[in-house]
């Protein structure tokens, strides 16, 4: 884990992908039965998550949303996903709205969440997806738009038309 400069941790930088989410991009898993070999489909694509993420995320007011392509800048993670709310009660709701779509739409699971309790900044690790959702006060303060400024920024017009 990552710390500022006055030693606190820093969530963006959490966790390695576990070889279990490494199957592969657009590789089929095989699981034989009694009967019949079922194939089983690959876990959802980074981009697919993290579009998702962005879209439920603004379906539940979160505001100043980027999607960052790390691909080109880490082998940890494929995307951040960045947004803000106004409240605790919001992120909260943001957080769990967004567990539910990727594990009941996408079929992922989320494996660690931080900061759920302070509320202030949460993050949500997919993985290969990190999703970050901060207060106001937070998010300028860690500011990991500038901190990944080499990231390519993935455009969000389609996702978000429609919304609001």
């Amino acid at each position: 884990m990552q710390r500022d400069e006055s030693g606190s941790d820093i969530p963006g930088a959490i966790g390695a992908r576990p070889a279990a989410a490494s199957i592969g991009k657009g590789c089929v898993a095989k699981s034989k039965t009694k009967s019949a070999t079922v194939a089983l489909a690959a876990p959802p694509q980074g981009l697919e998550l993290a579009l998702a993420a962005a879209r439920t995320a603004a379906e539940n007011s979160g505001r100043d949303l980027v999607v960052l392509d790390l691909r080109k800048l880490t082998e940890i993670f494929d995307y951040f996903v960045i947004a803000t709310g106004t409240s605790r009660r919001q992120l909260h709701a943001m957080s769990e709205e967004i567990d539910r779509v990727l594990q009941d739409e996408l079929g992922d699971r989320r494996l660690r969440i931080e900061g759920y309790v302070e509320s202030r900044w949460i993050v949500l690790d997919y993985g290969n997806v990190v999703i970050h959702l901060f207060d106001d006060e937070a998010r300028a303060y860690y500011d990991l738009e500038n901190l990944w400024a080499e990231a390519k920024r993935v455009d969000l017009t389609a996702t978000l038309a429609g919304i609001r």
